[in-house]
């Protein structure tokens, strides 16, 4: 089976960082692109950042140069680091891998930047 374990996250002032985790088992991790998106209950879910299986990564504009998006492959985890946070990246951030024809999805983790 396909599982994704999300850690990280939490409470932080406009201007902080966070980094989330996102642990995978049963799939060749190696082989996949991975996806960090986000939801808020006023906005659809969007795609924040991917990472390719070679390391290539695209982001949202509202993300660029403040978000990034690395990939560990023996550890077979994708992280999201985010500096400069602020308080409109507040949601439940969700990691995400399309894998064997089907996607699989992170518990999800909230990010709330306030002061």
């Amino acid at each position: 089976q396909v599982h994704l374990v999300q850690s990280g996250g939490g409470l932080v002032q406009p201007g902080g960082s966070l980094r989330l985790s996102c642990a995978t088992s049963g799939i060749n991790f190696k082989l996949y692109a991975l996806n960090w998106y986000r939801r808020t209950p006023e906005r659809e879910r969007e795609l924040v950042a991917s990472i390719s299986s070679d390391g290539n990564t695209n982001y949202v504009d509202s993300v660029k140069d403040r978000f990034t998006v690395t990939r560990n492959n023996p550890r077979a985890t994708v992280y999201l680091q985010m500096n400069s946070l602020r308080p409109d990246d507040t949601a439940v951030y969700y990691c995400s891998v399309n894998a064997r024809g089907n996607q699989f999805w992170g518990q999800g983790t909230q990010v709330t930047v306030s002061s």
